[in-house]
């Protein structure tokens, strides 16, 4: 894998030194061949000039307006020119030696699209992620999330999916699950778009891989909740209302989009359930968010069930290799 460019996308609202602790990992690596995308999203030219001037040999690009975080990666992703594809939180730091190892996960399969590294809290000690599953209940599950670090993760083994805050695709896998100029749903905003992007791949026939010596280190919430919200559970909590909006909402487009008749019928009672214990909250605690739910259920189901429609007329559809 030497001397295969990766590019480093990275989206940033300008929050605390987040944005120059993470750079300065990146420049700090011992596999050379990447280049580095910013993708500003702080909406102050300030920001943007600071980080042209200190970093010469990142790639900065100004939206000018708030972007959410799909478009931002969408854009990111469309200046890029290499061959694989690290989406990078501006809150995680990397270890050293995170692009050489994870990099290896590559060269198991040509059918790999997807690889993990064991992405650690920014305590060093407690496990983020190592690896996105699909649960019963049609969410996404970070495997390990919340446990200690007791080196029970430590074996390299396939996986549904990769964790967004540090998603490393192979760019082939990417441009064939392509909707028109998009690689993750812009109707997603933020949230579920990583288990959106694994679950479309899984059904195409591709698969996702887990290094457990690519280690990367991850200040959970950092960009979208208030610091009393950092790394704890049960993120809607901490979340503003249209955020909280979009937590519930996303679950549902993955769903239309990616979900078998059998698989919908097989796990029904599971997903009743939790859809009646997150409107209980919601309703009782979150009434605002409800309403900004409630303005988005015409137009977005419909608008996943099209897209479902042209990946099926593109021949991309679910099950086949055939992309």
């Amino acid at each position: 894998m030497s001397n295969r460019l990766v590019s480093i996308v990275m989206v940033t609202r300008g929050l605390k030194n987040y944005l120059r602790l993470g750079l300065e990992a990146v420049l700090k690596q011992t596999y050379s061949s990447c280049e580095i995308i910013v993708v500003d999203n702080s909406l102050e030219p300030d920001f943007g000039r600071g980080i042209e001037k200190d970093y010469p040999g990142v790639k900065l690009y100004s939206a000018g307006e708030n972007l959410f975080y799909c478009q931002a990666l969408n854009k990111g992703i469309s200046l890029s020119s290499g061959e694989f594809i690290l989406c990078l939180n501006d809150d995680v730091v990397l270890d050293k030696d995170f692009l050489k190892e994870a990099l290896r996960g590559f060269g198991v399969d040509s059918a790999i699209g997807m690889v993990s590294g064991k992405i650690l809290r920014a305590d060093g000690k407690t496990i983020d992620s190592t690896g996105l599953f699909l649960s019963i209940w049609r969410t996404a599950k970070e495997r390990g999330y919340g446990l200690p670090d007791t080196g029970k993760f430590e074996q390299e083994e396939y996986i549904f999916g990769v964790n967004g805050a540090v998603a490393f695709y192979r760019r082939k896998m990417l441009d064939e699950l392509r909707i028109n100029s998009e690689y993750f749903d812009s109707d997603f905003h933020i949230f579920y778009e990583d288990l959106d992007i694994a679950w479309r791949a899984q059904r195409a026939g591709w698969k996702g891989y887990y290094i457990p010596q690519a280690i990367a280190y991850h200040t959970r919430g950092g960009t979208v909740r208030g610091d009393g919200g950092i790394s704890k559970r049960f993120a809607r909590h901490y979340l503003d209302d249209g955020l909280c909006a979009d937590l519930i909402k996303n679950r549902w487009l993955a769903i239309i989009k990616n979900e078998t008749l059998p698989g919908f019928l097989s796990f029904l009672p599971f997903i009743v359930l939790y859809d009646c214990v997150a409107a209980a909250y919601l309703i009782f605690f979150r009434p605002q968010a409800v309403k900004k739910l409630i303005a988005g259920i015409l137009k977005y189901p419909r608008l996943a069930l099209n897209k479902r429609r042209q990946l099926s007329e593109r021949g991309k559809f679910y099950g086949s290799r055939k992309l």
